[in-house]
């Protein structure tokens, strides 16, 4: 029997892109990076666990916010090679901005223009630790 984690294509550097999505919406919340280890314990939890590239270490989504994604499927591409992360963002804030999705900047006339909203102020979620 073959382990689910081979048949991915990890990058040279044993990664794998991966995006949140609303289970319910659709609307993509984010994209980060996984590694064997965090893909393993987010199936093992039923959370979504990234692997920081910045500070090298496990990120266990809302370990300082609170905002925890709850997974509810995991998909992978026809390529192996990025992951969709069907989730439930408990709190309704999936960026460190305090936004709802890190995708909030839409292009318009050659300009980046904010169109969501800040739900709540990042320095009232994160209260003296670094954003996630």
């Amino acid at each position: 029997m073959s382990n689910w984690l081979d048949e991915i294509h990890w990058t040279a550097d044993g990664l794998l892109p991966a995006i949140a999505q609303d289970h319910r919406t659709g609307r993509v919340l984010m994209m980060a990076w996984m590694n064997r280890e965090s893909l393993q314990l987010s199936v093992a939890e039923g959370r979504a666990i990234y692997w920081s590239r910045s500070r090298g270490k496990l990120w266990r989504k809302g370990e300082e916010s609170g905002h925890v994604q709850k997974l509810h499927e995991i998909r992978l591409d026809c390529d192996a090679d990025v992951l969709i992360l069907q989730v439930e963002q408990l709190g309704g804030i999936a960026c460190h901005t305090g936004r709802e999705s890190c995708f909030y900047r839409v292009l318009k006339d050659g300009q980046w223009h904010t169109v969501d909203a800040v739900i709540k102020d990042p320095n009232a979620i994160y209260e003296g630790h670094s954003h996630e």
